[in-house]
């Protein structure tokens, strides 16, 4: 039977934090708030546009105005990989897991659009077979069923499935799918969040021997 690796995409494949920080920061400053440093941007990331949006206004004290969330999508989308940059490793990993007959596919809560955009730029989107972004279905990362959605557009099954990912999004919808989970630890997720993961990975490439040894061809 086929085996699919399910991707997150912020903090597993891409280090997009620069391109989120810069059209957070403009978004703040065009409402006369203070900005936020990388490392705050960071610690935000994982959860979603609406989420990001939301804590961002939060850690201002207030909450976001009716056009917040759509004027962020908006600016973001046009600047999707200005400063956004693959982790080392990841084209040519990808293309040797995809060359060993995994089917690869993006499960993220960043939404389908901008993250297609993101794949095509950085020259991943011939290697995907599928995108299951935070938009795609009725419920995202860490409900099991982002994940079992994402899987189903492959037509993969759960016991010849992984799932890689930085957060603890991706680790507690993966074992609520009933999926090796990863976890990504050059990510953005603060210690604690690889809690419940099959296994840990310091690097794409030893990601991609681990999955390797949890599903093995065959």
């Amino acid at each position: 039977m086929p085996r699919t690796l399910l991707l997150d995409l912020d903090g597993t494949l891409v280090d997009t934090v620069p391109d989120l920080e810069a059209a957070l920061n403009r978004l703040m400053a065009n409402r006369g708030l203070p900005g936020f440093t990388t490392a705050e941007v960071k610690s935000m990331v994982g959860d979603g546009v609406v989420a990001l949006v939301g804590k961002a206004f939060a850690a201002r004290g207030g909450a976001p105005d009716a056009a917040a969330v759509g004027d962020f999508t908006a600016d973001y989308q046009g600047h999707v990989a200005v400063g956004s940059r693959l982790y080392p490793a990841v084209p040519e990993t990808l293309e040797a897991l995809a060359a060993a007959g995994w089917t690869l596919a993006i499960c993220t809560n960043k939404p389908e659009r901008p993250a297609r955009a993101l794949l095509q730029t950085l020259g991943l989107m011939p290697l995907i077979a599928a995108v299951g972004g935070g938009d795609s279905f009725p419920a995202r990362k860490p409900d099991p069923s982002h994940l079992l959605a994402t899987l189903g557009l492959v037509h993969g099954c759960v016991e010849r499935t992984v799932m890689l990912g930085d957060h603890h999004n991706d680790i507690v919808s993966a074992r609520g799918a009933g999926v090796a989970g990863i976890f990504a630890a050059w990510g953005y997720g603060a210690p604690g969040m690889e809690t419940g993961c099959a296994a840990i990975a310091h690097d794409i490439r030893e990601a991609a021997a681990i999955a390797e040894r949890l599903v093995p061809t065959g």
